[in-house]
């Protein structure tokens, strides 16, 4: 079954928009903040570094050449990556916000 048109550039954007919130949550969290790092910081950081190599990865993924055009394996794997990179990110979120109310 083909994929809906326009699916490729709705991943691309989605993906860069996610990434994009992503960033903004680590400037707000603190990443330029002098200090040691804890457990917790490096636990955040990994989970946000992951999450963004899979956004980032999407445009890539969604892109790549195919034989046919009702081959959307490629596409299928975009959409497993942007989920992987948005869940990646959301607990990246989640466990600063907890770490931080247990300080």
């Amino acid at each position: 079954m083909p994929t809906p048109q326009g699916s490729v550039a709705a991943l691309c954007t989605a993906a860069g928009t996610m990434f994009s919130l992503g960033i903004i949550f680590l400037g707000y969290w603190g990443l330029q903040e002098a200090g040691g790092w804890t457990f917790a910081d490096k636990f955040v950081a990994g989970f946000a570094i992951l999450g963004f190599a899979f956004l980032g990865l999407v445009p890539w993924m969604v892109t790549s050449p195919v034989d046919s055009e009702s081959n959307d394996t490629y596409i299928r794997k975009g959409r497993w990556m942007f989920l992987t990179g948005v869940v990646l990110v959301w607990m990246a979120i989640v466990v600063s916000v907890v770490f931080e109310r247990h300080r």
